[in-house]
């Protein structure tokens, strides 16, 4: 039996399909290469195709005797989502409900699904717990909410049992420093500071400085990649071990300015990182913050790397020893 991940090449599924493999599970990375890299992917593992393809669905059914299935495989950039909505839908939604589909037709009763906190839009409270009003502010949100609640229809009329992780903003990388962060174009705030400190760009943006915070800008919860791949190892194990599901907020519960982040990657690097105030983005809410009790106390899910120190120092490493991310390895 195995594990089916979507996604796997991509910045957390690498990370979970390497957390899986530690677990000691069967894995089969199933990526079309459009956002992932190849070289993250042990070897023999990668079926490189499209998830919408549901004839190659079918032949890694049979072949390999799926267990479960984790699925990554999404776009994911907020503006973009703005811009070309549909784009979006197609490649969420129509992907999860063919990848359902077939599911339920060989009786695959377990999946986990890369979610967001997109899903809850404009905060009502901090932090921000699962029961909270989800009304997204973009098609980003609203397509993993609407997978979402297909994903509750699919359990009431085929007993599809599933976990939906919400992450906030994902940082970091693997210990070892082989694997991390490469995004293109790269819109997370860590790996955009780590590239001053690399001279690979003059200063860094704060968009906005006047914000109702402490230092007027904007709060986000930073949680570690490994831990977010540790969250879906758990969620299987829920799924296998109780047979229910539910949706699981994953940070870390507490906050950190955009100058608090940058301040703390000065001291990570050494190196002095300008920056510079630009006008506030369209929909930046002010504070992000997750409450995790309840992946607390269902999932046994606690953050081993909760430092943003720790979170800066392993995704420096993985920057410093990798300037142009996996680009050497795909030029082989």
């Amino acid at each position: 039996m195995a594990i089916l991940v979507t996604g796997g090449a991509g910045y957390i599924g690498s990370h979970t399909v390497r957390e899986l493999l530690e677990q000691g599970e069967k894995v089969v990375v199933l990526d079309n290469l459009c956002k992932g890299h190849a070289a993250v992917v042990p070897e023999g593992l990668l079926v490189r195709g499209d998830v919408q393809d549901k004839e190659l669905l079918h032949r890694l059914f049979r072949r390999y005797e799926i267990e479960a299935v984790i699925h990554f495989a999404a776009f994911s950039l907020v503006g973009e989502s703005v811009q070309e909505p549909l784009k979006y839908y197609e490649n969420n939604v129509v992907t999860a409900q063919r990848l359902l589909t077939v599911m339920q037709e060989y009786g695959i009763k377990k999946f986990v699904l890369s979610s967001t906190a997109a899903t809850y839009g404009d905060p009502q409270g901090i932090p921000i717990q699962e029961t909270d009003p989800t009304i997204p502010t973009n098609p980003y949100g609203e397509t993993k909410l609407a997978i979402e609640k297909m994903l509750r229809w699919c359990d009431v009329a085929y007993g599809i049992k599933s976990v939906a992780l919400r992450y906030f903003n994902a940082a970091g990388a693997h210990p070892e420093g082989d694997i991390g962060e490469d995004h293109r174009p790269e819109s997370h705030l860590i790996p955009l500071i780590l590239q001053v400190a690399l001279g690979q760009r003059d200063t860094i943006s704060i968009y906005g400085d006047d914000y109702e915070t402490q230092d007027g800008t904007c709060i986000r919860d930073y949680i570690h990649v490994m831990d977010l791949a540790q969250a879906h190892w758990l969620a299987l194990k829920l799924l296998r071990e109780k047979g229910t599901g539910g949706i699981y907020n994953l940070g870390n519960g507490q906050g950190f300015s955009v100058k608090e982040v940058i301040a703390r990657t000065r001291a990570v690097t050494g190196h002095p990182i300008p920056s510079r105030v630009s006008a506030r983005r369209a929909g930046d809410p002010a504070v992000l913050v997750a409450s995790a009790a309840k992946a607390e106390s269902e999932l046994g899910w606690r953050p081993k790397h909760s430092g943003l120190g720790e979170i800066i120092a392993s995704a420096w490493n993985w920057h410093r020893r990798h300037p142009s991310g996996f680009a050497d390895h795909e030029a082989d």
